[in-house]
């Protein structure tokens, strides 16, 4: 009978210790995001703001001036049908219409690199780097999975600087046109992004 009391008290206090360690982590979190808006005050950051950006990314690998270049492939990347193992650096020109002679609104620069062996998927880290009126100079690091052949695709807008700084969002993205000769593409991205 003893042997069941202490057990049960040993039960009782390693759960009262969980339970305090649990309300301690909860208390954390709630002082962290309770100190935000202190945070935000003191950097002179202001209400946060939603902007929608749409906007066309020409990714050329064969182009007399490529803008996405092949810069590493694994021994088995040849005989991968999904070329897991890749790996691509881009400099993508970014424009208003779908066109690449339309208005010059930035360029997308980062990597890409097909991360399946059963899928045609890409795992993509890349800044959206601004060149026009109100967001010159500014960007939006965008990353995430990027499985192709879904009609729409969404990433994740991780972090920016200049106007977009703190952002937090996410682009959808569809392919707008594709070249199975040359895998010159343009994609279509619609970006949702809160910034201050």
């Amino acid at each position: 009978m003893r042997g069941n009391a202490e057990a049960n008290s040993k039960f009782s206090q390693s759960k009262m210790r969980g339970n305090a360690a649990l309300a301690s982590g909860v208390a954390s979190l709630l002082l962290f995001f309770s100190s935000m808006p202190i945070c935000q005050a003191k950097l002179g950051l202001g209400e946060p703001k939603v902007s929608q950006i749409e906007i066309y990314m020409h990714d050329l690998l064969v182009a007399e001036k490529p803008t996405a270049v092949i810069v590493a492939e694994a021994n088995t990347t040849k005989s991968s049908p999904t070329l897991f193992g890749q790996v691509v650096v881009v400099d993508d020109p970014m424009t208003e219409g779908p066109e690449l002679t339309s208005k010059l609104i930035g360029k997308a620069q980062g990597l890409y690199a097909p991360s399946s062996q059963s899928e045609i998927s890409l795992f993509e880290a890349v800044d959206f780097v601004f060149t026009y009126d109100k967001f010159n100079g500014s960007t939006l690091s965008v990353m995430g999975r990027n499985p192709i052949l879904q009609k729409e695709r969404e990433l994740s807008i991780i972090g920016g600087s200049g106007a977009f700084r703190l952002a937090r969002g996410y682009a959808l993205k569809q392919t707008y046109s594709f070249d199975t000769a040359t895998l010159n593409a343009v994609v279509h991205y619609n970006v949702t992004v809160i910034h201050y």
